[in-house]
């Protein structure tokens, strides 16, 4: 039998916040780094060098699509991780939060080849994946977070 919710939703709750921090952070960094986004600057770097790694219709897609549109990519990669980060620190939307987050990092395991190697599967992106995904999966968002904020509301009967 599983211990209450009581026990252990303070600790998701801190352990959302840590992982919206960790999200946040890399998000913000690339945001203001003047080198992440240029047509020549590191995401597209990283773009060419994740796609010598990759076969079939992802590579094709990465230089097909992404490399050409590497500034557009940098943008939305930049955005992504800091709106993910923004949502899992605040509890708001955290659902939506964690399947950015897992989408994100799962498209960074593709352009890396990572699928197809099994000692890619003890990474940060595993990591990262794993602690996006629970709070895709679970409502870590109702303690210490706006989401519980909204549902008590929600449940309030009006006066």
């Amino acid at each position: 039998m599983l211990p209450a919710a009581s026990r252990y939703a303070s600790a998701l709750g801190i352990f959302r916040i840590l992982t919206g921090i960790w999200w946040f952070v890399h998000g913000y960094l690339k945001l203001t780094s003047p080198d992440w986004g240029g047509p020549s600057g590191t995401c597209a770097n990283i773009m060419q060098h994740m796609a010598s790694g990759t076969s079939g219709p992802y590579h094709d897609f990465m230089t097909n699509v992404a490399i050409p549109h590497a500034s557009t990519i940098a943008m939305l990669v930049a955005l992504g991780e800091t709106l993910t980060g923004v949502s899992l620190i605040l509890g708001l939307l955290t659902v939506v939060g964690g399947i950015v987050g897992t989408f994100l990092v799962l498209n960074y395991w593709t352009a890396g080849g990572g699928y197809g190697d099994l000692g890619s599967y003890s990474g940060l992106e595993t990591g990262m994946m794993i602690c996006t995904a629970i709070h895709a999966a679970l409502p870590t968002g109702l303690v210490y977070g706006l989401d519980g904020l909204v549902a008590r509301r929600a449940k309030k009967p009006a006066s």
